[in-house]
C-alpha cells in the first residue's frame, strides 16, 4: 500500500468500479477493503480479539432477537456509489430489504476495533453519521469498553458517550435487551 502526496489529483473510484475490479482480478476476493468516498482504504487484519467478541456478540444476537429486526454480520454496507463500509454487525427493520438498506434505514452500527480503534474512533463515525446511521457502537476489543454514538447530525453524532465492560449496554433500536461484555471473558 502506499500513502498518496498531498494535493495531487486522485481519481475517485465507484462500488462498480471495484466490484468489476474484483471480478477481473485487480482486486483479490479476499482482500480486506472499505471504499471511502471513493477511495480505497485497506482495513486491519483481523485478530483473535476480535473473532473472540465477535463470536460473543453474534450469540448474544441471537438469544435476543426481536422479530422486528434483523441482523446481518459482516455485510457490506452500500452507502452511495461511492461509498461502502464492512461493520461487524448491522441491526435494520424487518420491513428493509437488505439490497435497499442506507444509512437512514440502519438502526445500529457495530464495529469491534482492535488495531483499527483510533481509526473507528475518528474517521468513521463522522461516514456513519453524514449518512444518518441512527446508533453506532465502537467496542475496544482489548478493554471491553464501548463508545456509543447516538443522534445523527450531517457533520458527526450530537451524543458520544462511554461504557465500561461491567456496564449494561441497550440499544435504541432492542429495548428490553441489554448486553454486558464482562460476560464476554
Amino acid at each position: 500500500m502506499t500513502q498518496a502526496a498531498e494535493g495531487l489529483p486522485r481519481r475517485p473510484f465507484t462500488i462498480a468500479d471495484v466490484e468489476r475490479m474484483v471480478e477481473i482480478g485487480v482486486i483479490g476476493r479476499d482482500e480486506r477493503f472499505e471504499l471511502i468516498g471513493g477511495e480505497i482504504v485497506p482495513m486491519s487484519p483481523k485478530g483473535i480479539r476480535h473473532e473472540r467478541l465477535k463470536e460473543f456478540l453474534n450469540v448474544w444476537l441471537v438469544q435476543h432477537y426481536v422479530p422486528e429486526y434483523r441482523v446481518i454480520q459482516e455485510t457490506t454496507f452500500r452507502l452511495s456509489d461511492d461509498t461502502y463500509l464492512e461493520p461487524d454487525f448491522i441491526v435494520y427493520g424487518r420491513d428493509t430489504d437488505l439490497a435497499e438498506l442506507r444509512g437512514d434505514t440502519c438502526l445500529l452500527a457495530i464495529e469491534i476495533a482492535d488495531s483499527s480503534l483510533a481509526y473507528d474512533l475518528g474517521h468513521k463515525p463522522a461516514i456513519y453519521a453524514g449518512f444518518g446511521v441512527r446508533e453506532m457502537w465502537v467496542i475496544n476489543a482489548r478493554s471491553l469498553e464501548t463508545h456509543i454514538h447516538r443522534d445523527p447530525t450531517p457533520t458527526g453524532y450530537r451524543t458520544v458517550f462511554q461504557r465500561s465492560r461491567e456496564d449494561r449496554l441497550t440499544a435504541l433500536a432492542i429495548p428490553g435487551h441489554s448486553l454486558l461484555l464482562g460476560d464476554a471473558v
